[in-house]
């Protein structure tokens, strides 16, 4: 007889699946873009252009191969990487999601880029007279997007895991009467991340104007679309768990009250602990919507699984989460 599996040996073997699946797939994008590359190597100059200034003109000059090696190397170590954040931190399938997003993004991203390069330089003598990749940059970073989404929204979500053991008896907790209603909202956005965004923004607009380089305002509308999305969150706490969502709607993420093994307050240093600001992966497949540093909201739940937010009264958050989450399992 075949024992049937736990929702935690479920939820391990959708990981390691997603993250054969969608390195196998950066990898063979790679793969068919060198090959289409190396069969175009008679087309090409003697010499081809490496690299190209702010005017749109070739620069530097280097061997076809060398060039051909250094992009597919890179495709193959981006492609690894982010399969490697898939296979270890993809506990929860928000994690999955964009790290399996993140993986095809990269190969593609480095396909189109190295294919746009030497095609700009087919048939010519001298790479000196090779147009500018602007466009080809820009499709490099945006034309990759749309595939990455695509697979993100098909990586399967996590198999429902009810929590078997009651909460712990120390933790927080507010009084409610037994037919009693709560539930709390809370909002966190600013923090250093805007102030970090906008210098970035800015720079890149004036780059782009100073440059001539029209079209690469593509990627600075791009950086302040995530800024907006990534750096105001909503987070409610009710009968249904926990609730945390962009100001925009997107992206969104919940955990059921029937999950929730503990939660607390908790010291954050967005830095230490995940990197940066915004929406993050620290140790261990840990969630953060980290926005500045300070208290935060610590919600562990089952699947090895926890979440962090900075959020102002987060301990009446936790609290209240407790509560309901004691409630829940009667």
């Amino acid at each position: 007889m075949t024992r049937a599996l736990t929702p935690e040996a479920v939820a391990e073997r959708r990981t390691r699946r997603t993250a054969v699946a969608v390195t196998a797939v950066g990898l063979l994008v790679v793969a068919v873009a060198a090959l289409i590359s190396y069969s175009w190597r008679g087309d090409l100059p003697e010499r081809v252009a490496t690299h190209w200034n702010v005017n749109g003109n070739p620069d530097s000059f280097g061997s076809f191969g060398a060039l051909l090696a250094l992009t597919t190397g890179l495709g193959v170590a981006m492609v690894a990487g982010f399969g490697a954040l898939t296979a270890f931190l993809g506990q929860s399938a928000l994690n999955r999601r964009v790290s399996a997003g993140a993986t095809v993004w990269a190969g593609l991203f480095v396909a189109v880029l190295q294919l746009g390069t030497f095609a700009v330089q087919r048939g010519l003598t001298d790479a000196r007279e090779a147009g500018s990749v602007d466009l080809v940059i820009v499709g490099a970073l945006v034309g990759a997007l749309i595939p990455a989404v695509l697979v993100a929204l098909l990586v399967p979500g996590d198999p429902p895991q009810p929590a078997a053991v009651p909460v712990a008896d120390d933790a927080p907790r507010v009084r409610l009467a037994a037919a009693e209603r709560a539930s709390w909202i809370g909002r966190v956005d600013g923090g250093p991340g805007i102030g970090i965004g906008v210098g970035v923004t800015v720079l890149l607009v004036v780059l782009a104007v100073l440059g001539g380089m029209w079209v690469m305002l593509v990627v600075p509308a791009l950086l302040a679309a995530l800024m907006a999305a990534m750096l105001s969150f909503v987070v409610r706490v009710d009968a249904d768990g926990l609730t945390v969502r962009s100001a925009l709607g997107w992206p969104r993420t919940r955990v059921p009250v029937d999950e929730v093994l503990r939660a607390d307050v908790v010291p954050v240093n967005p830095l230490r602990q995940f990197g940066g600001w915004g929406w993050r992966v620290g140790r261990g497949g840990r969630v953060g919507i980290v926005l500045r540093k300070g208290e935060g909201l610590l919600v562990e739940r089952t699947g090895g699984r926890s979440i962090v937010v900075t959020v102002d009264d987060a301990a009446t958050a936790a609290a209240l989460l407790n509560t309901l989450a004691d409630r829940n399992r009667g």
